[in-house]
């Protein structure tokens, strides 16, 4: 079975950074990308980054673009989202998610994946 666990969430100041790891268990596919979205206290679930495990080709959403960076270790089935400058508006539940049927056109839909982790609380004091 297909399982995401993730890891690394937790109480930050304003400014800090966190990095936040996802195992992918048990692949499946070999050609895939693994992500982050994230969901915020009464707002719906919206896409941060993906990384392609093969190409290496990265997607980030425009709120996060300079201070967050995805990577992977592809031997490891492992990506890393690595948070800087965090700001209280980052406080959110972040979820992993992985699937070997994303494209460039659908990254940032989270019906484009079939598979997600558990998720873990991200949150930024100000």
């Amino acid at each position: 079975q297909v399982q995401l666990v993730e890891s690394g969430g937790g109480l930050v100041q304003a400014g800090g950074s966190l990095r936040l790891s996802c195992i992918l268990s048990r692949p499946t596919f070999s050609n895939y990308a693994m992500g982050w979205f994230r969901q915020a206290s009464g707002k719906e679930r919206g896409f941060v980054t993906t990384i392609s495990m093969s190409f290496g080709s990265a997607y980030y959403a425009d709120s996060v673009k300079g201070r967050f960076t995805i990577s992977r270790d592809s031997a490891k089935n492992t990506v890393y989202l690595h948070m800087n400058s965090l700001i209280p508006e980052d406080t959110d539940v972040s979820y992993c998610a992985a699937d070997d049927r994303v494209t460039a056109s659908t990254v940032a839909f989270g019906a484009a994946y079939d598979y997600w982790g558990q998720a873990t609380q991200v949150t930024v004091s100000a």
